[in-house]
C-alpha cells in the first residue's frame, strides 16, 4: 500500500492527489452503489405502465400476468450474470447490465406507442424479460461487490442497498412526473435510459477492493441510513401531497429537484470519511516512526489459485482447498462442508438448506410479488380511483425500502446482541404478511392502504434476510452466483400464484359478469372485472400457501439453531488477526515514506 501526495500548508491535501483517493477509495464506491440500486428497482413500476400495455396491445389479464412473470423471471433469474461475474470484472457485469435494460424497456416503448408493428406475445415476453433481466447484472455487479468489501457487516450493507431498490419506484416516480406528468407510457422509455446511463457513470468506481475494516464502518453505514430515512419521509410526505393536492409541472419538478439533492447527500459523508483517511494516512508519512497497522485482506481469487503441492500447508483452510481441487465437483456435490464455510456451487445447490429456503422463499415472496404486480387492477376492481393506485405504488415502494432496511439492520443487531437466527425473523415477516393479504381478499373499505403498507414492507424485507442467510450458510467464495440462485424462488412463486392463480381466476370472474351482460368478447378486447370476487379466491389460496412457507422456514430455523448460536463472523476475525500478524512479521508494523527520486 504506497501512500502518495504531501499535504498543503494548513493540513488540507493536495487537491489533486485527494481527488484521486476519493476516486479510489471504498466511500465512493458505496455511493455509486446506492445510486445504482436508486434505479435499479423500475420493475415495481408494472402496476403503473401496466394498464397501457393491456390497453394498446389488447391483452386479457391471464396475458398481461404472463408478460408480469416474464418481467419476474427477468429480474429474479440471474444466475448467467452471477456466471459471468465469476469470470469478469465488475465493469463490464454493469456495462453489459446497461445494454439490456436500454435494449428491452425501448422495445417496449415502441411497441406500446406504436412506432413499430404490434410484436406477438412472446416478443414483448422477451422484452421485459431482457429488460428486467439487467437488475440481476446491477445487483451482481454493485451490490453483490459491497457485501464481498465488507464481509462482517453484510446485513447493514444488504439492508441498505436493498432499501435502495426499494424506494427507487417511489424515486422513480417523481423524475416521471417532472418529466413526463402524467404519460405513463413515456415512464417505459424513462426506465430504459435511466438506470443505464447511472450504471455506465459509475462502471470504473465500483470493483472488488482491498479493504481495511475501519473502526468506524457500522457508524458510517448508519449515517447513509439516516439520510435514506429523510430520503423516504421526504417520498412520504409529498405522495400525501399529491394525493390531497393537484401538482402543476413546476411543482413536480421542484420535488424531483429535492429528491435528487437527497439522492447526492451521502457523497458528504463520503468526503468527510476519506478525509479522516487521509489525515491518518499523511500523519504516518509524517513521522515514519510511528508504529501504524496496515491491514489488507487477501481477494477471493487467491484462494482459488491452485497451491504448490510440495510446500507446506499452513493452515487446515489451505489442506481443504487442495483436497477440492484434486476431487472432481460433481464427487463432493454430496459431501457439504460445515455451515459458514465455502460451499462449492453444486454443494450448496445439492443441499437440504437451500431446498427448504427455495420452498419458503418461493411461497413468501411469490405471494407478496402477486400482490405487488396486481395493485393495478385490484385497485380498478375494488373501484378506487387512479390517482389512489399511484399511491398504492409508492407506499408499496417506501414500505419495501423500511422493510429491507429494517430487516437489514436489526436482524445484524439482534443477531450480534442476542443470537437471534434470520431464518426466524424471515418466518415471522411471512406469517405477518398474511394480514395484508386477507385485507385484499375481503375488500375492507379502505383496507387496500394498509394492505399496500404490509405487503410492501414484509415483501422487502425477504430480500435482505434471504442473501444473508446464503451468504452466512454457504460462504462468500461463490456468493455471486448463489445469490442469484435464491433469487429464482420468486419468478417460480410468481408464475404459480400470479399467472396459474390469480390471472385465471381473475379472467374467469370476468367472463363471467360479461355473459351475465350478455356481452360477447371481440377478439383483441381487454378483459376486465370489478367487485370484490375478482381477486377474493385467488388471495385466499395465496394466504394459505404464505402460511405454509412460513412453516417450511421454521424447518430451516431448527436446523440451524446450533450454527447461529456460534459465532458466525469468527472466520473473518481470524483471517483480519492473521493479516496483522504476517504484516507485523514483514515490517515490524510500520508504514515507510517513500525515499524521494
Amino acid at each position: 500500500m504506497v501512500f502518495t501526495g504531501p499535504a498543503t500548508p494548513g493540513g488540507l491535501p493536495n487537491m489533486k492527489s485527494f481527488a484521486i483517493h476519493i476516486l479510489t477509495g471504498p466511500w465512493l464506491m458505496v455511493f455509486g452503489s446506492l445510486l445504482i440500486m436508486s434505479a435499479a428497482g423500475a420493475t415495481y413500476l408494472f402496476a403503473l405502465y401496466s394498464g397501457d400495455i393491456k390497453d394498446s396491445l389488447g391483452y386479457d389479464q391471464t396475458t398481461l400476468n404472463l408478460l408480469s412473470f416474464f418481467k419476474d423471471l427477468g429480474t429474479n433469474v440471474g444466475v448467467p450474470a452471477g456466471l459471468i461475474a465469476e469470470v469478469t470484472p465488475s465493469w463490464f457485469v454493469l456495462s453489459l447490465g446497461a445494454v439490456l435494460n436500454f435494449f428491452g424497456y425501448f422495445m417496449m416503448w415502441l411497441a406500446v406507442t406504436k412506432r413499430i408493428a404490434r410484436p406477438a406475445v412472446w416478443q414483448m415476453c422477451l422484452y421485459i424479460c431482457v429488460g428486467a433481466n439487467s437488475q440481476a447484472f446491477a445487483n451482481v455487479g454493485s451490490l453483490v461487490v459491497c457485501v464481498k468489501n465488507f464481509p462482517q457487516s453484510r446485513g447493514v450493507v444488504l439492508g441498505i442497498l436493498k432499501g435502495y431498490v426499494g424506494l427507487s419506484g417511489a424515486i422513480m416516480t417523481q423524475f416521471y412526473h417532472a418529466i413526463y406528468r402524467d404519460n405513463s407510457k413515456q415512464l417505459i422509455l424513462l426506465i430504459g435510459w435511466l438506470p443505464a446511463a447511472i450504471s455506465l457513470v459509475f462502471v470504473r468506481t465500483i470493483r472488488t477492493m482491498k479493504v481495511t475494516r475501519q473502526s468506524n464502518e457500522l457508524k458510517v453505514f448508519y449515517k447513509f441510513l439516516y439520510i435514506s430515512l429523510g430520503l423516504a419521509a421526504f417520498l412520504m410526505i409529498i405522495i400525501i401531497l399529491e394525493k390531497k393536492l393537484t401538482f402543476n409541472q413546476g411543482e413536480y419538478g421542484g420535488a424531483a429537484a429535492m429528491v435528487l439533492i437527497l439522492l447526492f447527500l451521502p457523497i458528504a459523508v463520503v468526503i468527510g470519511e476519506e478525509l479522516n483517511i487521509w489525515k491518518a494516512k499523511q500523519a504516518v508519512l509524517d513521522d515514519p516512526a510511528s508504529p501504524v497497522k496496515v491491514i489488507t485482506e487477501k481477494p477471493t481469487q487467491e484462494i482459488a489459485a491452485p497451491l504448490d503441492q510440495s510446500a507446506p500447508l499452513s493452515s487446515p483452510i489451505e489442506a481443504r482447498v487442495v483436497d477440492q481441487a484434486n476431487v472432481s465437483c460433481w464427487k463432493t456435490a454430496f459431501k457439504p462442508p460445515n455451515r459458514g464455510d465455502d460451499y462449492t456451487i453444486l454443494q450448496a445447490l445439492f443441499s437440504i438448506d437451500m431446498l427448504i429456503l427455495f420452498l419458503a422463499t418461493t411461497c413468501g415472496v411469490g405471494g407478496t410479488l402477486t400482490a405487488v404486480d396486481n395493485l393495478g387492477q385490484i385497485g380498478t376492481s375494488q373501484g378506487y380511483p387512479k390517482q389512489s393506485i399511484s399511491t398504492f405504488v409508492s407506499l408499496v415502494s417506501i414500505w419495501n425500502y423500511l422493510g429491507r432496511v429494517t430487516s437489514g439492520f436489526v436482524s445484524e443487531i439482534i443477531l450480534a446482541k442476542y443470537k437471534f437466527p434470520r431464518p426466524l425473523m424471515l418466518t415471522l415477516i411471512m406469517l405477518l404478511s398474511c394480514l395484508g393479504h386477507l385485507l385484499i381478499a375481503f375488500n375492507v373499505h379502505g383496507g387496500l392502504y394498509v394492505a399496500s403498507i404490509i405487503i410492501g414492507f414484509c415483501f422487502g424485507a425477504q430480500w435482505p434476510l434471504l442473501f444473508a442467510i446464503i451468504s452466512e450458510i454457504f460462504g462468500l467464495r461463490y456468493y455471486s452466483t448463489l445469490y442469484n440462485f435464491g433469487a429464482v424462488a420468486s419468478p417460480v412463486g410468481s408464475y404459480i400464484l400470479n399467472v396459474k392463480v390469480a390471472g385465471n381466476l381473475y379472467d374467469n370472474e370476468a367472463r363471467k359478469q360479461m355473459a351475465a351482460r350478455g356481452i360477447i368478447r371481440k377478439l383483441g378486447q381487454d378483459l376486465d372485472c370489478t367487485g370484490t370476487e375478482c381477486f377474493k379466491l385467488a388471495f385466499i389460496i395465496i394466504t394459505v400457501t404464505t402460511m405454509l412457507g412460513a412453516l417450511v422456514s421454521f424447518i430451516l430455523v431448527l436446523r440451524t439453531r446450533k450454527f447461529y448460536k456460534s459465532d458466525i463472523y469468527k472466520k473473518f476475525q481470524e483471517e483480519q488477526k492473521q493479516a496483522e500478524e504476517e504484516m507485523a512479521a514483514a515490517g515490524n508494523g510500520t508504514v515507510a515514506a517513500p525515499k524521494a527520486g
